[in-house]
């Protein structure tokens, strides 16, 4: 190789190896380009490409904070949701409290009302029971008139006679009633 540069300075031209001022005209030419790439082209493309970084990083950053959005309100719903939940809870606790109040009240207000139509319904028992007796006693001391004067052949015409018979007889009735039901 030595050799062949020898040969080029000494004038004589090699295939290879391109002439001296040709060397030195490309040279030249190649720095003009770095030059003008360096001042012209480079500062072009590293505004672009700058500006191409810095839209990039601010995407990513709304980016980071759109997910960190997201997960806040994912948050919140969540919250939001799991406080619903605890209501809906609460509100079915408290009906069901509120349909035990209101069954027992009921239940309570039924047990009162047929209490009071028992007591009534005894009272009226007790009533219809009292006026048999004193209807059946009546007929029984009428019967027992009739019967008496047909017996005697006369009429009873006091009252206050008729009555103390009647009394009497009626007495009778109910010891000798008292007698058979307590050997039964």
């Amino acid at each position: 190789m030595l050799n062949m540069i020898q040969q080029a300075g000494a004038g004589e031209h090699h295939i290879l190896l391109p002439a001296i001022p040709e060397l030195v005209q490309s040279a030249i030419i190649l720095a003009i380009f770095f030059i003008v790439m360096l001042k012209f082209v480079y500062p072009k493309y590293k505004e672009v490409t700058d500006k191409r970084a810095t839209t990039i990083r601010e995407g990513l950053e709304r980016a980071e904070q759109s997910k960190q959005a997201i997960a806040d309100a994912n948050a919140q719903s969540e919250l939001a949701l799991r406080k619903a939940h605890e209501e809906a809870a609460q509100i079915r606790a408290e009906a069901q409290e509120s349909a035990k109040r209101i069954v027992a009240e009921a239940k309570t207000q039924a047990t009162e009302e047929a209490e009071r139509i028992s007591v009534n319904a005894q009272r009226q028992l007790e009533a219809n029971r009292q006026a048999a007796e004193i209807s059946l006693k009546t007929e029984v001391g009428m019967l027992a008139a009739d019967l008496a004067e047909n017996i005697v052949g006369e009429q009873l015409t006091d009252r206050e006679l008729s009555a103390r018979v009647i009394d009497r007889f009626l007495d009778q009735l109910e010891t000798s009633g008292e007698k058979e039901s307590v050997k039964k």
